[in-house]
């Protein structure tokens, strides 16, 4: 089954099942790949979805500290369970250990000796682990190789 056809079967069975925080997650979600498409005048593939997807979970998660720092409790949880909802959609992620050689990989491939190099490794990278992990991790463990 193709993800929108997955994601509109389960916002079909959240408003069934009266799960409103699912409900709106993949209500949010479809917008965003609706708008994807209507922007660029195409029809988006698995893996575009797929990086709709990692977007919109990623989006969430800068969020959290936020939420954290003010106190609201209410919106903390669902907020969790909104970036577990779109985890469900998204591929298993990587490891630390698996991106660490992804990255190595990438670094020999590019001959990137110093941080200056830092934009060809993730150009690299990305591509290769697109919604498996965060180009944040992916930078940090760069860094770490790259010193």
């Amino acid at each position: 089954m193709a993800l929108k056809e997955k994601l509109m079967e389960d916002l079909k069975l959240s408003m069934k099942d009266k799960d409103t925080v699912r409900k709106n997650t993949v209500q949010s979600v479809r917008a965003a790949i609706k708008q994807v498409e209507v922007d660029n005048r195409v029809e988006l593939s698995d893996d575009d979805i797929i990086g709709v997807i990692a977007k919109e979970a990623k989006k969430r998660k800068d969020v959290l500290p936020e939420y954290e720092k003010s106190g609201r409790t209410d919106l903390i949880d669902e907020l969790k369970r909104e970036i577990e909802i779109l985890m469900g959609y998204l591929p298993s992620q990587l490891s630390k250990e698996e991106l660490g050689e992804i990255v190595k990989n990438a670094i020999a491939e590019v001959g990137a000796s110093s941080m200056k190099d830092m934009g060809k490794i993730m150009a690299n990278v990305m591509p290769k682990i697109k919604g498996r992990a965060d180009g944040g991790m992916v930078n940090a463990i760069a860094k770490e190789l790259l010193n």
